[in-house]
């Protein structure tokens, strides 16, 4: 036998046996899902962020129950800011979340889009909503990057349609003197990646992109600084920027690198890695934390090529990988006695897609290029091991846990009915033409009733850490969508409606 197989098979048979008992727990051993209902789920997570979007609505519009909203966002300050997303339940737009969304929609599709089908052009749409925004947010104005539009203290005081919302639309910028670098270089990087998108289908929007990607880039890198010390009470604690801002400057110039092959970049990382937490471990990948997806997405490349200079981000993202594995040494996350992983009870579906994905990801790389494994300590973990977990999480979501509850809106015969959003829970513009206040709406915010509009697609924030759920407007920890819970699980059902198990 050669070398390392027996700790192959060992650990292996060890995660095997530890699905089966998952499985048995949830009387299920056979396949939960087929290709058919992954699909169907993928059209749903893209379907979603229809919902979610702000401006003047296209004609094919699906979610018919929205209105145009926010048509004059910037006009008071001279810019056209209309467009983009609304990030989760609010009517606020945040740009460092929107821009961390559609990072992470992009790559999806640009790992796992050969798999999407017909639903690859729904996700190009998805894309193109938010980056038509963030183009103008970027290269309105020179040296500047308009980064929020919305007063998210007074907003968050209503319970109001963005149909009717008259709460102020502030809009809110970095610049030379007030910098922003984290929510900058997530710019850059959301343009970056999307400009690979768009690469075959739309060689000059692509373009335009990449060098839009580029020019906040440089403007990040120049003036360095958080947006939350810039900007303070109007982004935190909504997405105050805790991990700072040398995350997403790495995260940045790596997505610039795929996206142009420019060697500039190359240097660029060799050169401020160190400084920038090429060193460091990081395991929570959001839209503040950015490390372990730069480690997966740089180890690419020494997969590829073997190259030294990309070693360490390849022994990062094994390290990253040790973490979530049970029974390795490395391991040091916490499961749920159902088996989902657990990083916190506000929104903690929103790290199981996150990693969910880049399990994925990885899975993908270390098949395409020779087999290669994971070590953690004596034991070597295999893409397949990562697959199965990923299955895991995702099949936990789509209604294969405890409580026999798809998290995602609208898929499955149970789903949640309440979920936090003003959208979704007071009447459509187009069955209730009357304004609705700010404080009228209320009325519908405690209703017991299920909210009138379903916003197919949406992911909720999740159950607890002893997997329970309260589908319940007022708990907005479990019960809030947002666009980037759905926007890696975007990538991750694409995979699996293209490669579903045979059994478990």
């Amino acid at each position: 036998m050669p070398k390392g197989m027996a700790s192959v098979t060992t650990f292996s048979l060890m995660l095997q046996f530890l699905f089966f008992i998952l499985c048995s727990s949830f009387g299920q051993l056979s396949l939960a899902f087929t290709s058919q209902e992954y699909h169907e789920a993928l059209e749903k997570s893209i379907l979603f962020f229809e919902g979610q979007r702000s401006g003047k609505l296209p004609s094919n519009q699906q979610q018919t129950w929205r209105g145009d909203s926010g048509l004059s966002d910037g006009s008071s300050y001279h810019v056209d800011l209309v467009g983009g997303y609304y990030d989760a339940g609010d009517n606020v737009k945040f740009g460092l979340p929107m821009a961390f969304t559609t990072t992470l929609l992009a790559w999806s599709v640009i790992e796992f889009g050969s798999s999407m089908q017909d639903q690859l052009e729904n996700a190009r749409a998805a894309i193109r909503w938010s980056t038509d925004y963030l183009l103008k947010a970027a290269t309105t104005t020179p040296d500047t990057l308009y980064v929020q539009v919305g007063e998210p203290n007074m907003d968050h005081r209503c319970w109001e349609r963005a149909e009717d919302m008259d709460t102020p639309r502030n809009v809110y910028k970095v610049s030379a003197t007030n910098p922003g670098s984290d929510v900058a270089a997530e710019t850059a990087a959301a343009l970056a990646a999307s400009s690979i998108v768009f690469r075959d289908s739309d060689p000059s929007y692509s373009s335009k992109l990449l060098q839009a990607a580029i020019k906040v880039f440089n403007f990040a890198d120049r003036y360095r600084g958080s947006y939350s010390d810039s900007l303070n009470s109007v982004v935190c604690p909504f997405y105050c920027s805790y991990s700072g801002y040398h995350d997403e400057l790495l995260w940045g110039a790596s997505w610039i690198y795929k996206a142009s092959g420019i060697n500039t970049y190359i240097q660029y990382i060799q050169s401020n890695g160190h400084i920038l937490g090429a060193d460091d471990d990081g395991y929570t990948f959001s839209w503040d934390d950015k490390r372990p997806g730069t480690k997966i997405l740089l180890s690419k490349e020494f997969l590829e090529e073997n190259s030294e200079e990309f070693q360490l981000y390849k022994a990062h993202a094994d390290n990253y990988i040790c973490s979530l594995m049970s029974g390795t040494p490395g391991f040091q996350a916490q499961y749920t006695r159902g088996g989902l992983l657990y990083k916190g009870s506000e929104s903690n579906l929103q790290y199981v897609t996150s990693t969910s994905f880049l399990l994925l990801t990885y899975a993908k790389y270390l098949n395409t290029n020779g087999g290669n494994v994971v070590r953690c300590g004596t034991s070597a973990v295999t893409g397949e091991n990562l697959v199965t977990l990923a299955k895991a999480q995702v099949d936990y979501i789509l209604g294969n846990n405890p409580t026999k509850m798809s998290y995602m809106v609208g898929f499955g015969e149970r789903y949640p009915k309440h979920i936090h959003h003003r959208g979704s829970s007071l009447p459509s513009i187009h069955a209730h033409t009357q304004h609705i206040s700010c404080n009228d709406g209320f009325q519908f915010f405690h209703s017991a009733s299920p909210n009138p509009n379903i916003l197919v697609g949406a992911i909720v924030g999740g159950p607890d850490n002893n997997d329970n759920f309260s589908d319940d407007r007022h708990n907005y920890q479990q019960s809030e969508p947002a666009t980037y819970i759905n926007a890696p699980f975007v990538g991750a059902l694409a995979y699996f409606s293209a490669n579903p198990p045979t059994t478990y």
